[in-house]
């Protein structure tokens, strides 16, 4: 029987020889020249180590397992390298990147010191009680097979050419030595025939390796993600665990089984293929098997970053609810191809009302109540509804009474939750897709991924819708206060006729007067009415006016309040650009305000000034004042103080509201105290 072992190994002996010279000669020329020549001497090594162990008696065949092991290791080396070249162009990515193959790389080193020191081996094997050395060169095998499958499988079919010998001469190689050491671990002593024929099997594969190394060198082909790869990977690996923790169990049912030990070890083999061949055939089994790991290894269907990204470009692009209400049924519907749809949002009530709708006739569905089944089903379940397998297992959905809405769409398909903070703030209502089709996992992702985007700019936009009417209201609110505060002037100047009526009606003089103040009276209410007609919408009214003769228009009118104003307007003229009634009511606000102020025996005095650049106008009173705190504080929040405040801040919020798309024309700031300046920066040029 040595003889043939003899001849198997000493022919595999002499093909790698051959083959490491050839690589040599092309050495430089490829770039794994260097890493395939490593390789092919360590297998020729190996297979002459076994060579000169068989011509020699006083060594084992048990000898050539840590070289066997170092072989190993060396096609690993090779293979990872392919991949990391091929996949992340380094051909050492994955010893510089990732942590596995280094700790794989130790383990193996690990494995290879206790195999060749017999002391440490032994002491080793007494701890876990058997032989270790079968049970590890079966995992390298597996190992090995792996890593051939990654590269083959990953490959494009066109480019597979390149790799396909070197892929299957390997794949014999470990193939045959994961059968040669499961029999060992099993029966507990090696195969002579299979022993034979690895050198044989070596001898042939080597010009398929030759082909493949040449190949390489002048073509690197690059690989491609496959999940399908990826998959079967996993089931190779799930399938060698498996058959290996089998055969453990077999071979100690073996050992303690008694007479029966060698019946119970071949039952208990067989039951454990049928296991296996069940795991294959059942389509539930390997349907879950193949969800999970699609979830965990496979490169995904839809790209989530870039479906992200384009939803909110879209979201982003619009501008109002109904808009949007439309795109969160067009996303849904696009996502799994559905030619119909609609979209419930919930209301102010809580209730859900259909606000958008494509193709979709919901006649008795226009709203739903926040008590019905269907809300509170999906509100704590958070699932997509699919109809199909409602019907195939109702028990899923027990108790939700979906036929009310099979009657009312009947060909109504899926039922997509908005969820917000846990909160359903609407549902989208989808038909069958347009060619029929079944929604996996990846879709039921998608789908709630992009509902909770959609959930967020739906609550986002009715945010702002109620900020917008909010504002609205604010100014309302504001308009509606200026407005007070100019009633209150107007009332001011008639119960001053009224008051003077009984005393001066035969007066000609104060008749004129009266009649003046009532025109202007009326003057000013026809404006204010304007201005509620327009909704208080701004229009440009400037015109050239003399701040003197205003200054006095003022005082005339604040002339009945105490304390008297006086000015050092006289003799002047101080020409701006403004509009002359709203400026003459703002500093009229601000005169009242400081008389009243001021106790009537106190002063209010306005003082102006003139220089090339500006004019500046300061009213000046000796009331209590305000100080710098409440001036930067709150002096312009309105009905943020205290009653006798209330008019100060109207005022000064008119003034900012009047002045604020003109800063480069009139400046204002209130001095510590009793002093409010009004700066208008007017070169001399302009006022000419």
């Amino acid at each position: 029987m040595d003889i043939y072992a003899l001849y198997s190994y000493a022919s595999a002996s002499i093909a790698y020889f051959l083959l490491f010279g050839l690589i040599l000669i092309q050495i430089n020329k490829s770039e794994f020249g260097k890493i395939s020549a490593v390789t092919v001497l360590f297998s020729l090594i190996w297979a002459s180590s076994i060579v000169f162990v068989i011509q020699h008696n006083s060594f084992y065949i048990q000898d050539i397992f840590p070289i066997e092991s170092l072989r190993n290791l060396a096609w690993y080396f090779l293979l990872s390298a392919l991949i990391s070249k091929q996949q992340f162009d380094d051909k050492y990515y994955f010893l510089k990147k990732g942590w596995k193959a280094p700790l794989i790389v130790f383990a193996i080193l690990a494995i290879i010191v206790l195999e060749f020191i017999p002391d440490l081996r032994y002491l080793f094997q007494q701890i876990i009680g058997f032989d270790f050395r079968p049970l590890a060169h079966i995992c390298f095998s597996l190992i090995g097979l792996i890593l051939i499958e990654q590269l083959y499988r990953n490959a494009a079919q066109e480019q597979r050419w390149a790799i396909k010998f070197i892929c299957m001469g390997l794949s014999f190689i470990f193939a045959i030595d994961f059968v040669f050491y499961s029999k060992s671990l099993l029966f507990h002593e090696l195969d002579s025939t299979l022993w034979q024929l690895r050198g044989l099997v070596n001898f042939f594969i080597v010009p398929l390796l030759a082909i493949s190394l040449y190949r390489l060198s002048q073509n690197l082909v690059k690989i491609q993600v496959s999940n399908k790869v990826i998959f079967h990977s996993a089931v190779l690996l799930g399938a060698g665990i498996y058959l290996l923790i089998m055969s453990l169990a077999g071979y100690y049912i073996k050992i303690y089984g008694g007479n029966w030990g060698a019946i119970a070890q071949v039952s208990f083999i067989f039951l454990a293929v049928i296991l296996l061949l069940i795991f294959f055939v059942s389509g539930k089994i390997r349907a879950l098997a193949k969800v999970y790991f699609s979830k965990h290894l496979y490169q995904q269907r839809y790209d989530y970053r870039d479906e992200w990204i384009k939803l909110s470009k879209k979201i982003a692009e619009l501008d109002n609810l109904d808009d949007l209400s439309y795109l969160v049924v067009q996303t849904m519907a696009n996502i799994v191809d559905s030619s119909a749809g609609g979209l419930w949002v919930q209301n102010a009530q809580g209730n859900y009302s259909l606000t958008a709708d494509i193709s979709l006739d919901a006649q008795n569905k226009q709203q739903i109540n926040k008590d019905d089944k269907l809300i509170e089903f999906i509100s704590k379940k958070q699932w997509v509804i699919d109809f199909v397998e409602y019907f195939n297992d109702p028990d899923v959905y027990a108790g939700l009474g979906l036929d009310k809405w099979y009657a009312e769409f009947e060909d109504i398909w899926l039922i997509i939750p908005l969820i917000q903070k846990n909160t359903l703030e609407g549902f989208v209502v989808l038909t069958q897709a347009r060619v029929p089709r079944q929604i996996d996992w990846e879709d039921h992702d998608l789908l709630k991924t992009s509902g909770m985007q959609l959930a967020n700019a739906l609550v986002l936009t009715k945010i702002s819708d109620d900020l917008s009417r909010a504002r609205q209201f604010e100014a309302y609110n504001r308009f509606s206060a200026f407005l007070v505060h100019d009633l209150k002037n107007l009332v001011a100047q008639i119960s001053l006729i009224v008051k003077n009526s009984e005393k001066h009606k035969r007066n000609p003089e104060f008749v004129d007067d009266s009649i003046e103040t009532l025109e202007n009276v009326v003057s000013k209410i026809d404006n204010i009415l304007s201005q509620l007609k327009k909704g208080n919408q701004p229009e440009n009214m400037d015109v050239k006016i003399d701040l003197a003769k205003v200054i006095f228009d003022v005082i005339a009118q604040q002339a009945s309040n105490r304390p008297m104003v006086t000015t050092n307007a006289e003799g002047n003229y101080y020409w701006v650009v403004a509009e002359k009634e709203k400026l003459t009511a703002i500093l009229g606000h601000l005169v009242q305000n400081a008389q009243e102020a001021t106790e009537d025996t106190g002063t209010v005095r306005i003082e102006i000034s003139n220089n090339t650049a500006n004019i500046e106008i300061k009213i000046i009173d000796s009331g209590s004042g305000m100080d710098d705190k409440f001036i930067q504080q709150r002096l312009f929040k309105p009905f943020d103080t205290t009653k006798a405040m209330q008019v100060w801040e109207l005022v000064f919020m008119r003034l900012k509201s009047i002045f604020c798309n003109n800063r480069d024309k009139l400046m204002y700031k209130v001095q510590w105290g009793r002093v409010l300046h009004l700066l208008f920066l007017y070169p001399e040029q302009d006022r000419n």
